[in-house]
């Protein structure tokens, strides 16, 4: 069976383009990559001393459980010398598991929606542009509607 998994990925160290495009050849390994975002350059939230992210978000195809996908992004966020040294802190990539088709998960290492999602303009401006229509199952809101119902704020620029 066949799932559909929205994932956002961002960088803030090194060359961050190069970060997000090896990411994403990784996770090709996972399943099929439909669909990717542009890259968008964004400020940080919560802890702001560090230097801006790139961020895009990617639409992948899997058979993978929510758990087995999620140990598997672990392993690639290792593989490519992430370090959780600081909560928040810079970051050579972040993949994170947004939605998984209608499913909701809630366990000790992985909630599903992202519970995160609906508040972040660095998610919701990529996720937008290759998933508009979807619906947040839980929240019963497009990621359209999600994105224009935020705030002011959070500064998120297509990357050239």
């Amino acid at each position: 069976m066949h799932n559909t998994v929205y994932l956002s990925l961002g960088s803030n160290l090194g060359d961050r383009a190069a970060n997000l495009n090896s990411a994403i050849k990784r996770l090709r390994t996972l399943g099929e990559v439909l669909q990717v975002s542009a890259l968008y350059e964004t400020e940080p939230v919560e802890f702001t001393a560090q230097p801006w992210f790139l961020n895009c978000a990617i639409d992948l195809r899997t058979e993978q459980t929510p758990q087995q996908l999620m140990s598997a992004i672990l392993e690639i966020e290792q593989q490519m010398g992430r370090t959780r040294i600081q909560k928040k802190g810079p970051r050579s990539i972040d993949i994170d598991i947004l939605l998984f088709g209608d499913s909701t998960v809630e366990t000790d290492g992985l909630t599903i929606p992202h519970p995160g999602l609906q508040e972040r303009r660095f998610v919701l401006e990529p996720l937008a542009e290759i998933a508009p229509d979807v619906c947040h199952p839980a929240l019963k809101r497009t990621i359209t509607e999600l994105r224009d119902a935020l705030p002011p704020g959070q500064a998120v620029r297509k990357f050239v």
